[in-house]
């Protein structure tokens, strides 16, 4: 796909993954054009003094809440990458109206300013948690997710499509354990939920990557998921802290022991290619169906689970994945 005549939108394009996609995107692909749209002016200026100011990148102050805004950022633009989302758990359950604000009326406001403005291609990020979700966030994303599939049938006549990524967490992304360790180590104890606990596991660096390889191979209506690897909790804090000691204070309220990426009423659909499974669209739409002349059908009663997967990561494997997060959290504790 040559991107270079492409105008590019990032709703959430201060946040971890959007920094990574924008740095990536300006090296890598040069965009004719690279909008990151964001609601925190502060962050946006943060972003510029780190170096991220280039003459094709455009800033937009703008809340996905608000359609209007989001109407006339669209305009002109080819490709929107939806990573815009409250996305902390227990914020979440906390605030559950915000929640579904952002998640589920800001990515349908995403799906009608696309329609409205002639954008060619949305992929919107999903999470392993909106798969049988326990919790708020996860409700929200899996009817962020069926939102963006089932907007296919709005865009039958049109040159609109949309289409979702699907993955586990990211090490090191903004709320994620991996800080909490680092800066937990210092006192000799770290906090672990539950000692059983297993995770799937990306780098911010794949997930764009896929993100990217994901817009140049969709159709409308499918949720890619890569094949990544899994990570028992306690090695994690055991790779990061090896000294300290491990303390198990409990599973809080909408957390789950293992986490699934496909369920086994999705496999049904779901086709297995060698890096990546394709979740194709249920309903019988126009498009969105090629998948299953290019890969395998998964066995019945087939799930992609952290805690039945086939690839795990080893202490030294998680190690070299959180080892360039060292020196960032380090020179935040001595600041």
């Amino acid at each position: 796909m040559d991107w270079t005549n492409k105008n590019v939108l990032v709703t959430g394009g201060t946040g971890s993954f959007g920094k990574k996609f924008v740095e990536v995107m300006l090296k890598e692909y040069h965009p004719a054009r690279l909008i990151v749209y964001s609601r925190d002016e502060l962050k946006q200026h943060e972003m510029r003094m780190a170096g991220f100011d280039h003459p094709n990148l455009r800033y937009f102050i703008g809340d996905i809440r608000d359609l209007p805004r989001l109407t006339r950022a669209f305009h002109g633009v080819d490709i929107v990458v939806h990573a815009a989302a409250l996305k902390q758990v227990p914020a979440c359950e906390y605030n559950p109206m915000e929640a579904i604000k952002t998640n589920i009326l800001g990515s349908s406001n995403v799906v009608d300013a696309a329609l409205d403005t002639g954008v060619e291609k949305v992929l919107a990020l999903s999470t392993d948690k909106a798969v049988n979700p326990v919790n708020l966030y996860g409700a929200t994303k899996l009817a962020a997710e069926k939102l963006m599939v089932q907007s296919n049938a709005y865009a039958g006549g049109t040159n609109t499509r949309f289409s979702c990524v699907r993955y586990g967490n990211v090490v090191g992304s903004r709320g994620s354990v991996v800080p909490l360790f680092i800066k937990q180590r210092e006192s000799g104890q770290v906090t672990l939920t539950d000692d059983r606990m297993t995770r799937f596991w990306i780098s911010l660096d794949q997930g764009v990557r896929f993100v990217i390889r994901c817009i140049g191979q969709m159709d409308g209506g499918e949720v890619f998921v890569p094949k990544i690897p899994s990570m028992k909790m306690v090695d994690l804090a055991q790779a990061i802290a090896p000294n300290a000691e491990i303390r198990v204070i409990g599973i809080r309220p909408g957390e789950k022991l293992h986490e699934a990426l496909i369920s086994e009423d999705e496999a049904r659909t779901t086709v297995e290619l060698d890096d990546m499974y394709v979740v194709q669209p249920a309903a019988a739409l126009w498009f969105g169906h090629h998948w299953q002349d290019l890969g395998q059908p998964l066995p019945a009663e087939y799930h992609y689970a952290s805690d039945n997967n086939t690839e795990w990561l080893s202490l030294e494997g998680i190690k070299e994945l959180v080892a360039p997060f060292e020196a960032d959290v380090e020179k935040g504790l001595s600041d």
